[in-house]
């Protein structure tokens, strides 16, 4: 399941658990984008726990949606990643690397406080 909260105007909190399908990941994918309304110079968590891959038809959605949520990557300059599994934590490092305009940094999930300084740290 991947949830979406907006705790304040400029940040956008993401917490994965779980395995995603087809309707969990197009739910979740519009919560995200109603979320990223309006945001500007935002700041997100993205908390991944209990991590499983996501099904094909799950996959398939995200991608047809890519260019849509490439243009709201524009909108964040900062994503704090926590998360205990060390290669996931590599894969978002990575990742960050390859997102024009976005800092990435990764935290242990015991870590939080740490991640949400950075990312108050304007």
């Amino acid at each position: 399941m991947l949830t979406v909260e907006k705790p304040s105007p400029n940040r956008v909190d993401l917490h994965l658990r779980g395995a995603l399908n087809s309707e969990t990941m197009r739910a979740a994918l519009d919560d995200f984008v109603a979320a990223c309304e309006g945001v500007e110079k935002g700041r997100m968590i993205y908390e991944i726990a209990d991590f499983k891959l996501p099904t094909l038809g799950a996959l398939v959605v995200e991608l047809s949606r890519l260019p849509e949520l490439f243009g709201l990557l524009r909108r964040f300059h900062k994503c704090a990643v926590l998360c205990d599994t060390d290669w996931i934590r590599s894969a978002a490092d990575f990742e960050g690397d390859l997102l024009p305009g976005v800092q990435v940094r990764t935290y242990k999930t015991a870590q939080r406080r740490e991640a949400e300084a950075w990312l108050d740290d304007v």
